[in-house]
């Protein structure tokens, strides 16, 4: 397993993050457990803000909370000087408990209802990243009954396919996302923006997929960008005065991935900007991006307790944990990859070839398949890399399995930000209406 960030090996053979030995983090928390190198995602949020302040332009970084939404990397975020995206009432509602800035909080999403509507706007949010025509009419409705006026982007889908997963490539014109610029609902966009009054057009937001290895689409997008700009201000006299790029940039999941530096992708996409902007306004626009799983996914590692195993023999040995598709879907999703390691015997050589398995009642409830490892036992701690982003965002309580604890770990210190979920928990929303009560009494 590639070990990111404070990650090492110590003397004692077990994984280490952020000066922390996994044994005594399990001894104290239990597992399945997040394990979060604060160092790294600090690192990782400085790197955005160095690049882009290096360019010369104008900047806003947004955390894309989606990746991880918690109070704790909200904090985070504030204290590294970025704004955040949201896309929902509870990332909104997260935000706002945590003390981050209103108006450094921008709102996507597809479907944004009329009470997350109202709910931005009397917390005075920064932006809203409009996405279609109705939303357009509900905002204007909304901000005119209470005599306001909020900033929007407008969502747009430059035509670019990304090299990813198809669930997770937005930028091409199928796609759920945004007002497609080549068959001018782009246009008209800008043009029914513009004609109403409470509404302030900021400019556009152009997001064309996740985990992206290469700089050529980025520059791509901005080129059509700046084309659709060209075409708006000759056209309409309207100008963007801010270009929102989005995210997508890739990260190490396993060998054969090749991210770049944070610098390589910002630089290309600063200098497109500098290249295709030039000339088509007075002075170039404030440029925004919005990281999220390359800010947090390599600094978390998902620590497991191995119990049962199955050997078939000449098909499959499967080894078992104590958590699966409820801590991490993405396998199950997007046939994800990981890579892995025996934690507390991170120096012995690996000698047989296993898949993990989850302890879902579910034959998808794979993490892993196919990876060398020593011999394992039953009680042997299982680390998983590279799990700090879109695991316990998406986590489910299937089969009602409790949601794992998570910590924050750096200089030998580790900080609890999630609870591990209790019992009470589970039921907690649940209601048993009083005739069937009276049912289970009578019999």
């Amino acid at each position: 397993m590639f070990l990111h960030g404070t990650s090492r090996i110590n003397d004692a053979g077990h994984l280490e993050i952020g000066g922390c030995d996994v044994t005594d983090l399990k001894a104290e928390y239990g597992t399945p457990l997040y394990i979060m190198d604060e160092q790294l995602v600090r690192r990782r949020c400085r790197e955005y803000m160095e690049a882009y302040k290096a360019s010369g332009l104008g900047f806003q970084v947004a955390y894309a909370s989606k990746a991880l939404s918690i109070m704790a990397m909200v904090r985070l975020a504030d204290e590294e000087g970025m704004s955040l995206d949201v896309v929902s009432d509870g990332e909104l509602y997260t935000a706002l408990q945590a003390g981050f800035p209103a108006e450094r909080i921008h709102f996507h999403g597809n479907n944004k209802t009329s009470e997350e509507i109202e709910m931005a706007i009397d917390a005075k949010i920064g932006c809203f990243v409009a996405d279609n025509l109705v939303e357009l009419n509900l905002l204007q409705a909304i901000a005119a009954r209470k005599e306001v006026t909020v900033n929007v982007l407008l969502r747009v889908t430059p035509g670019v396919e990304a090299h990813t997963h198809e669930y997770t490539a937005t930028g091409q014109t199928d796609s759920k996302f945004g007002f497609d610029i080549g068959n001018g609902a782009a246009y008209e966009a800008v043009k029914v923006t513009n004609d109403k009054a409470n509404l302030n057009l900021l400019g556009v937001h152009s997001h064309i997929g996740s985990q992206i290895f290469e700089t050529e689409g980025f520059q791509l997008a901005v080129e059509r960008v700046a084309d659709f700009a060209r075409t708006v201000k000759e056209g309409l006299d309207v100008e963007f005065k801010v270009v929102n790029l989005g995210g997508g940039f890739g990260i190490r999941y396993v060998e054969g991935d090749t991210p770049l530096q944070v610098s390589e992708y910002v630089k290309a996409i600063t200098d497109a900007v500098k290249t295709y902007f030039t000339g088509i306004y007075s002075s170039l626009p404030e440029i925004w991006a919005e990281p999220g799983r390359s800010i947090v996914a390599e600094a978390g590692t998902t620590l497991y307790t191995v119990g049962t195993e199955k050997d078939i023999p000449g098909v499959r040995k499967y080894l078992a944990v104590d958590g699966g598709m409820t801590d991490n879907p993405r396998p199950a999703l997007y046939q994800s990859k990981y890579e892995a390691m025996l934690a507390n015997r991170a120096n012995d050589p690996a000698t047989e070839k296993v898949s993990i398995a989850g302890k879902c009642c579910e034959s998808g409830d794979m993490l892993i398949w196919d990876v060398e490892l020593p011999k394992a036992e039953s009680g042997d701690l299982l680390a998983v890399a590279s799990t700090g982003a879109y695991n316990y965002s998406m986590a489910s309580n299937y089969n009602r399995i409790r949601r794992p604890a998570m910590v924050f770990v750096q200089n030998g210190q580790s900080d609890l930000v999630v609870r591990r979920e209790s019992y009470q928990d589970i039921i907690v929303n649940d209601v048993v209406p009083e005739r069937i009560a009276k049912q289970a009494v009578a019999k």
